[in-house]
């Protein structure tokens, strides 16, 4: 069985979490704690020597690193993965264009925000720049699902369950969908996709 190392409310692991839900694949949760520091610890560095969450662990002992290549790894073979090369290509061009043009804008912000308000007032600064450098993105994201409902082939694949991860919690990073509506729209239709969970559904035992 595979088994997942993640933390709570992470963007990057809600994906892997998604996946393997829509696609019922038997897996275990094992949380990591990262504000404990938990992803630097010997014996998790012995499985990830990245030191970083999401983490899969293969039933075959093989580790993968990147939330997007867990997509790709999970997904291959399924209804969610893109059906001909240049499918692929865009699915690719996207989970890029997600982890540097939106990921490392709403992430921070959202992450001093919700996550860590206590920091927020002395992040002040830093808040703002990623709010505008994430607001490119989600601009040039809205611009390309005002004429389609879904990222690629006009249906649900992993291309939207990369976008989706870190984009559908924007507003906590202080983002308003309302100057986005055709990204907002799209939150709904992949909201009404078969076995969608919440983000904070996934949450360590009490």
């Amino acid at each position: 069985m595979d088994t997942l190392f993640a933390t709570f409310g992470s963007g990057n692991c809600f994906k892997a979490h998604l996946i393997m839900e829509q696609l019922s694949i038997p897996h275990e949760l094992h949380w990591i704690d990262v504000l404990k520091g938990e992803q630097k610890a010997p014996s998790f560095l012995e499985l990830n020597p990245n030191g970083t969450v999401p983490f899969l662990l293969t039933s075959e002992g093989k580790g993968i690193t990147e939330s997007n290549a867990m997509l790709w790894y999970l997904a291959k073979g399924s209804a969610l993965f893109p059906e001909t090369g240049m499918s692929e290509a865009e699915t690719i061009q996207w989970m890029i264009f997600e982890q540097t043009k939106l990921e490392p804008f709403i992430s921070p912000a959202r992450f001093f925000s919700v996550i860590l308000p206590q920091r927020k007032e002395e992040m002040a600064s830093q808040i703002a720049e990623w709010q505008e450098r994430a607001a490119i993105g989600m601009e040039r994201l809205n611009a390309h699902l005002s004429t389609r409902s879904f990222m690629i082939e006009n249906r649900y694949t992993i291309a939207d369950i990369a976008i989706f991860g870190y984009v559908h919690v924007a507003d906590e990073a202080g983002l308003d969908f309302g100057c986005y509506p055709a990204v907002g729209q799209w939150i709904e239709r992949v909201e009404n996709q078969s076995g969608y969970q919440h983000i904070l559904s996934y949450k360590p035992a009490a």
